[in-house]
């Protein structure tokens, strides 16, 4: 790989270290002060919900304007966040600092889909010459590597400080990657995209052709149904994990964030093994969803730390290989001129189940056992995949993809 394309993941590998430093401290330190799993639910939900439904907007805002640009503010307004939220952590105490901690959470959530919108415009023009599954297993391998250290370095820098200080390390990641990106665009030579005027135009427009082309686009449904099965079981996973393994497990914080780093690491080799194989029509997305549910299943019915530890690796590790299946569907599917703002509906109407996960931990949660909410969703899931099989027998078959 090129020097000047290692630039370009060296600065999303920081940035999605940054914000793998936060997805690890909120729910960690939400679960410490309160006690309770439903707590780490509600924050779960606050945080998740204020990042997706950003995804319309920004996908409308990746259209109109220069998506290098958006990137990158995204990048200096996450850190802005993070050290807004020290400043609050330091003045506030008890449950309003814990307020602070988690609409933090939230803005940086928020200024992440605009980075990730931003992000998906430029990535089929960046590297013309790469196969774009091998682009999109390369941006998603630095993404891995981010999670892989974000936990070691969220547990280090906590070791050190308290959970403002590591707002802190946050924000200075996020002002590293920004210089990155800014150096990768000094020395880049290929055109990028300019964005679309749209004077006169209003909002609803956009979103008007968004949902035109979700009903019209054959194959674009089943995508959309899939992938909010798969996101029933990322959320609920992902919402419950330090409770369940500090908690009901009764294991220490060492132990989640070596579990946390572990799950990175299997991702790194998933999609590694994902950019090497050629996968010949629906097997890629065949193979990660029934992994997915398999993993699901297993942290559900939990009553050693060895068997939840091994479905929370499926459910981490092969949710990204799911994700390079619905991203490169997508882009075939979905006409360039429109992909950005489309693209937005469609990843809102994707991941909504996620705040939802959180959300049903929140309401239904006994103190640290969530395996009854975990169940349930997991099933929601396997239904789901069925019904999309089923209804799919009788229609004509999606786009392959591969």
């Amino acid at each position: 790989m090129r020097t000047h394309h290692l630039l370009f993941y060296a600065s999303l590998l920081l940035s999605r270290l940054a914000d793998q430093v936060l997805l690890f401290l909120v729910p960690l330190v939400v679960y410490q002060q309160t006690g309770s799993a439903s707590w780490t639910g509600i924050a779960f939900f606050v945080e998740t919900l204020a990042r997706f439904v950003a995804f319309p907007v920004c996908g409308v805002l990746s259209d109109r304007h220069p998506p290098m640009r958006l990137l990158r503010q995204s990048q200096a307004l996450r850190a802005l966040s993070c050290i807004a939220g020290l400043a609050a952590g330091v003045a506030l105490h008890g449950h309003a600092a814990l307020v602070a901690l988690v609409l933090v959470s939230a803005a940086c959530g928020v200024f992440t889909t605009q980075g990730v919108m931003a992000r998906e415009v430029l990535l089929p023009h960046i590297f013309p010459g790469d196969r774009f599954e091998r682009v999109l297993a390369h941006a998603q391998i630095a993404d891995q590597l981010g999670m892989v250290a974000g936990p070691a370095v969220a547990a280090a820098a906590l070791a050190l400080w308290p959970w403002q200080g590591v707002l802190g390390v946050s924000a200075l990641l996020f002002l590293l990657a920004d210089a990155g990106l800014a150096w990768w665009q000094r020395q880049h030579t290929g055109a990028l995209p300019q964005g679309r005027s749209a004077q006169g135009e209003r909002w609803w427009v956009p979103l008007r052709t968004a949902l035109h082309h979700i009903v019209q686009l054959p194959g674009l449904k089943p995508l959309i149904a899939l992938a909010a099965g798969v996101n029933l079981v990322v959320g609920v996973t992902q919402a419950t994990a330090a409770a369940m393994v500090t908690g009901l497990l009764v294991q220490s914080n060492a132990v989640y964030a070596q579990l946390q780093t572990a799950g990175a690491v299997v991702t790194v080799l998933v999609l590694a093994w994902v950019a090497r194989v050629h996968w010949r029509g629906h097997a890629l997305g065949v193979w990660s969803y029934t992994l997915l549910l398999a993993g699901g299943l297993m942290t559900a019915w939990a009553v050693h730390p060895a068997v939840y530890g091994l479905g929370f690796l499926l459910v981490i590790g092969f949710d990204k290989m799911f994700s390079v299946y619905i991203r490169a569907g997508r882009q075939r599917i979905i006409p360039p001129q429109d992909f950005g703002k489309t693209s937005g509906v469609v990843v809102l109407l994707n991941n909504l189940t996620q705040p939802l996960a959180g959300l049903a931990v929140g309401l239904g949660a006994q103190g640290a056992d969530a395996r009854g909410v975990i169940t349930v969703l997991v099933l929601g899931m396997g239904l789901i995949g069925g019904a999309v099989l089923w209804i799919g027998r009788g229609a004509a078959s999606p786009k392959q993809i591969g």
